[in-house]
């Protein structure tokens, strides 16, 4: 058996592909072989992407401000190296741009064989009684929900292939709770137990659910923070320094391939060993 990762013929959907871990992840899915689909609530050419950014918080309406959002040339970049690509607009809060953006997927590309939910908000910070009632139920709507009405657009497809891959972006704030962050901690486990779920129920149809669980990355939502908070953080992992983007891109493209077949259910510490007892 040949141990190169080789998704040539599939077909991906990354959520939240615009930029930070998004990005990495279909830009490396596309360099094993895959088709990508880039869905993101934010696209450059939208004339409404200001406002847009106002409704999802400093994170969004930052990166439309620093010319972070690369939805397009993402995609852009994936059709030059030989891939086929499509940029889409969805809120996946929404059921109906789900099902829409999956059905135009399918339409076009004929199939969706991969999905990596990884579309999520991290910006409501505060102790638990200063959290917002409405940034709470925002959380659980983007970061639970929104992999929820993923899923179930997707299943059927995959069902009837009887293959398919999902991966699930979780935390270690899920796994290990998250000082000022109730409702992304939250969010975050819950994914795990959505993620064990489908790896039972989906087995009978070859398809794998797994989640991975990033600890401190370089992302620019991570440069965005202070120099000293980031030190700090960045400590408390084994080799003292944040991950790359492209750790967790490779070890989803792992989990998309076949030499991960036999692998469901799990919840893969990409995480530099934050979790461990380090001093």
């Amino acid at each position: 058996m040949s141990i190169e990762i080789d998704l040539g013929g599939k077909v991906a959907v990354v959520t939240g592909g615009s930029r930070g871990l998004g990005r990495a992840d279909a830009l490396t899915l596309a360099r094993a072989g895959a088709d990508v689909v880039i869905a993101d609530i934010l696209v450059e050419s939208d004339a409404a992407v200001g406002e847009t950014a106002e409704r999802y918080g400093v994170l969004a309406q930052a990166a439309v401000a620093q010319g972070m959002v690369r939805t397009e040339s993402t995609a852009e970049e994936i059709r030059a190296m030989g891939r086929r690509s499509l940029a889409l607009k969805c809120d996946i809060t929404e059921r109906e741009q789900v099902d829409a953006m999956v059905a135009r997927v399918v339409a076009e590309l004929g199939s969706v064989d991969i999905l990596v939910n990884n579309a999520g908000t991290l910006d409501h910070v505060g102790q638990f009684h200063d959290q917002s009632t409405a940034l709470w139920e925002r959380d659980l709507r983007v970061n639970l929900t929104g992999a929820f009405h993923c899923v179930q657009a997707v299943w059927p497809h995959m069902k009837e292939r009887r293959w398919g891959r999902i991966v699930n972006m979780a935390s270690v704030a899920g796994t290990l709770g998250g000082f000022g962050q109730a409702s992304y901690s939250t969010t975050k486990a819950g994914i795990l137990g959505l993620t064990r779920t489908l790896a039972m129920e989906g087995g009978r149809h070859n398809i794998t659910c797994n989640a991975i669980v990033p600890g401190i990355i370089g992302t620019e939502a991570f440069h965005m923070a202070s120099a000293a908070m980031n030190e700090r953080i960045a400590n408390r992992t084994v080799f003292k320094r944040p991950g790359e983007p492209e750790d967790i891109a490779n070890a989803i493209a792992f989990l998309c391939s076949d030499l991960a077949r036999y692998i469901t259910g799990i919840e893969l510490n990409v995480s530099g060993g934050v979790e461990l007892f380090v001093f």
